[in-house]
């Protein structure tokens, strides 16, 4: 069985940090299991967020949504993806538009094959985060602004991603094209699992595989899941 694992909101914290007693758990279980990571947070936050002893005993970490493949320091494939001109300005009148009374900047974030876009913005403290977050789960914005761009651009696709973000990506170069390189069993666990959500489409192609999926809403139901196994 290879053991796939989204990582904000299913190993850590959104945006936060592996919890230690957590951590040492699962460095034991990834001495005897394969372990592989599918975030679309760039190398450097995974790092921050797991750790480098984690982040190297994994067999492969898909960093980007699966653009930006990783085996510890050796970068496997990167891909490249320029966000065009006409989304940019649409998602810059999508900001001004919103009524979510806090923005702080950094709100679209190119990383290697993805694009972040952020209402709050990445320069947010954790209490403006906990505050979108809120707005948004009363509200539906990022989902009502996925299926709206998703409508205008069908070649790329817009999907709900972490607390505050929406990831921006080519078709079929969301999480789900890592599976191509997966012939045995895979069991999948993620936050995101649901329609328009980043972990959505690999869920729904591991389970037509024949696949096991677990959709969790945090790590300790992540760490209950797997000392059950």
């Amino acid at each position: 069985m290879n053991y796939i694992f989204d990582i904000d909101g299913t190993l850590t914290p959104s945006r936060g940090v592996m919890d230690q007693s957590f951590k040492e758990w699962f460095l034991d279980f990834m001495k005897y299991n394969p372990v592989y990571f599918v975030t679309g947070s760039d190398k450097k936050k995974t790092l921050e967020q797991v750790g480098t002893r984690v982040y190297n005993e994994a067999k492969i970490v898909y960093n980007c949504s699966g653009n930006d493949v990783w085996k510890g320091d050796k970068n496997i494939r990167s891909g490249v993806f320029h966000l065009p001109s006409e989304v940019e300005q649409d998602l810059l009148q999508i900001l001004k538009d919103s009524r979510f009374y806090e923005k702080t900047g950094f709100h679209i974030d190119a990383r290697p094959g993805l694009v972040n876009f952020s209402i709050v913005g990445r320069n947010c403290t954790l209490e403006q985060r906990v505050m979108y977050k809120q707005w948004d789960e009363h509200k539906n914005e990022r989902r009502e602004i996925s299926e709206v761009l998703s409508e205008k651009y069908p070649s790329l696709r817009f999907e709900v991603a972490g607390e505050t973000g929406i990831d921006i990506t080519p078709a079929g170069a969301d999480k789900s094209q890592i599976l191509v390189d997966f012939e045995d069993e895979v069991m999948f666990f993620g936050d995101k699992t649901m329609p328009g959500g980043n972990d959505y489409t690999i869920a729904q192609a591991i389970i037509e595989r024949g696949g096991i999926v677990h959709t969790v809403n945090s790590w300790e139901d992540t760490w209950e899941i797997l000392k059950a196994l």
